[in-house]
């Protein structure tokens, strides 16, 4: 099959009804930047043929619903056969290159988890054309990719900033599935994509130099027929579905997302962790430290956000397909971001290290508040010397391999006996490392620096030579004392 080919009338880029279109979750280094998490390998899923259409063509909104995203995209449709077919092969396998649009309904992408089956499998939900590029007479690094909506552009990459070459992503789907003459694959959209509304017209085009696939143009108007509650779940929303879909909380029309502010870190850090595990213990939270690590630099302080990184037991096998490359642990460090601390499960194995000082180096880099890792530190100096705020169990001069797999990032864990989520609240001083739920840390904090206050207040009545029966804890007396001298001030 040849470019020349492809003129079905219907759908002017295609020669034939695809037996797939797979479409790629996410691939391209701007958005996931975005997005703020970058997968290691490529991963997928299924549109079905019915959501196809040409140019021109209008896309119901579904009513009752508010969030249909465009994400321009370079699509590629397959020639030659190809199973288990090399990346230095995959492109001859590739006739044609054109636009095409991978339009989805956030509203319903709750429920379908991942699989997108109903949020982006819609009539008309895959807009391909108008033209066609050659494959052979294209850089498949060099393309360029544009998306318009309402004549301002909004989308402009190419493909030397993706994640995965075009090559791999086909070479990989050939190893499990035959892709066979006329199946589109949808390669990724970049950052940009958001939500359209009924009357917009976005448009898409795909470019080589001089040559252009024309662009795709689609309209959005208002459907008229609603979901039926009695066959299967209905349309819902909430703000993270609407941050994503429209590309960010601010463009969403939505608050900032809560974050430790400048004044929160300032309480926290001047707090001893010893008071504030005092005030979580009287809320009922117990099972909040992090045990057995220590500060690298005594009297260091660490105040923070979680961002988790999860190391299983080291297996030959599974290190083989997961230790190396851009692994979890490189993408923890590459990923975190100002004020955040990395926080590392790692099974308070000490036969091991589980960072170094390049990697150190690049937290520092990256703005992080600090470490935690329930397992060892290699180049223990080294990264003593960078001045960071790291908490472990102490030196190992062994690489990650020895003990670990690095497995994942940004999902629950289990830290020196405790569970971290994303986001908790970490701080750290010689007393260990406390993690703190979110929603309680002004509180606690407030209480625990009351309770400073009330301690030090204390502690000058003792030093003055007064017994501590009945002053500590304070009782009626002496609370009565405490609270004359406060409001007096």
């Amino acid at each position: 099959m040849t470019p020349t080919d492809l003129n079905d009338p219907r759908i002017p880029a295609l020669a034939r009804r695809p037996g797939k279109i797979i479409a790629v979750h996410l691939a391209y280094t701007s958005r996931a930047d975005q997005r703020g998490r970058r997968p290691a390998h490529p991963s997928y899923f299924f549109k079905p043929a019915s959501s196809l259409a040409p140019t021109g063509a209008s896309i119901e909104r579904p009513h009752g619903t508010e969030l249909l995203a465009f994400e321009g995209e370079i699509a590629l449709i397959i020639g030659e056969p190809a199973r288990r077919v090399r990346a230095e092969e995959a492109w001859d396998h590739v006739a044609a290159v054109t636009a095409a649009n991978d339009f989805g309904l956030y509203d319903l992408r709750e429920n379908d988890k991942g699989s997108n089956v109903r949020s982006k499998g819609g009539d008309g939900y895959t807009p391909i054309g108008p033209g066609l590029l050659d494959a052979r007479d294209v850089d498949p690094a060099g393309l360029r990719l544009r998306t318009w909506v309402n004549g301002d552009l909004v989308q402009d990459d190419t493909t030397a900033g993706l994640i995965f070459s075009l090559p791999q992503m086909v070479a990989d789907l050939s190893q499990h599935f035959t892709l066979e003459t006329g199946d589109v694959i949808l390669t990724g959209t970049p950052a940009g994509s958001s939500v359209v509304v009924p009357g917009d017209r976005v448009e898409v085009e795909v470019s080589a130099g001089d040559a252009s696939t024309g662009r795709l143009e689609t309209t959005v108007v208002q459907g008229a027929h609603a979901f039926d509650a009695s066959l299967g779940s209905l349309p819902a929303v909430n703000d993270t579905q609407r941050a994503e879909a429209w590309g960010s909380r601010e463009a969403a029309g939505l608050p900032a997302a809560p974050v430790l502010s400048p004044e929160l870190r300032d309480k926290l850090t001047r707090v001893p962790v010893a008071g504030l595990s005092q005030q979580l213990r009287k809320r009922g939270l117990n099972n909040v430290t992090i045990d057995g690590v220590r500060p690298m630099h005594p009297g260091s302080k660490l105040v923070g956000t979680a961002r988790t990184l999860r190391f299983v037991p080291g297996r030959e096998d599974l290190f083989a397909a997961r230790g190396g490359g851009y692994n979890a642990q490189k993408r923890a460090f590459d990923s975190v971001g100002e004020g955040e601390v990395i926080v590392i499960e790692a099974r308070g194995e000490t036969g091991s290290g589980t960072l170094g000082d390049i990697l150190a180096l690049r937290a520092q880099a990256r703005g992080a508040a600090g470490i935690v890792t329930d397992g060892g530190v290699r180049d223990y100096d080294a990264v003593a010397e960078i001045g960071l705020p790291v908490f472990s169990r102490g030196a190992h001069p062994a690489v990650l391999g020895r003990r670990h797999v690095p497995w994942d990032v940004d999902v629950a864990i289990g830290c020196g006996g405790t569970t971290v989520e994303p986001g908790d609240i970490i701080v750290g001083d010689g007393d260990g490392v406390l993690v703190i739920p979110p929603a309680l840390a002004e509180e606690v904090a407030d209480a625990a620096l009351a309770q400073e206050e009330e301690d030090a207040w204390i502690a000058a009545q003792v030093k003055a030579g007064h017994p501590v029966d009945g002053l500590f804890p304070m009782n009626a007396e002496w609370r009565a004392r405490y609270d004359a001298e406060r409001s007096g001030r």
